[in-house]
């Protein structure tokens, strides 16, 4: 049997409408999360989850514990701590330690590191989001 090029090739006319559109949906966000994976790689030759991680703690400059930003990237700590440990390692993040608790760190990061650009061109961050998304909208059709 071949398998559908994506979810929603596998409706027919005899679904339910609701299902049709979420399968929809669903189609456009994958469409354009493969086109976000493929410009960072190509563009900053860097990853998703590296880049969702940097920009979690470019968001909060005193640094973040492990935990909160599992939960802020609905990932389990494993995955937390697998990708802070190879961004530490590249010296993109520090785990500094918090006062008053001997076990716990805060880490910080440097997003405009990581991507190897300065300020201007993360400034260019909500045009660039524009012209992707015209791009994925474009590809979706």
């Amino acid at each position: 049997m071949n398998q559908a090029a994506d979810p929603e090739s596998r409706v027919h006319r005899a679904h339910h409408d609701a299902l049709r559109v979420w399968l929809r949906l669903f189609t456009c966000t994958q469409l354009i999360e493969r086109t976000i994976r493929t410009r960072l790689r190509n563009e900053f030759n860097t990853t998703l989850p590296r880049f969702d991680l940097m920009a979690q703690l470019q968001r909060h400059p005193g640094g973040l514990k492990m935990g909160e930003l599992s939960k802020r990237l609905l990932v389990t700590g494993g995955n937390v701590t697998a990708i802070t440990d190879l961004l530490v390692a590249e010296g993109l993040v520090e785990r500094a330690p918090i006062a008053g608790d001997r076990r716990a760190f805060a880490n910080r990061g440097a997003l405009y590191e990581l991507l190897g650009h300065l300020k201007e061109t993360l400034r260019e961050t909500p045009q660039r989001k524009l012209r992707l998304m015209r791009a994925s909208r474009e590809n979706a059709r």
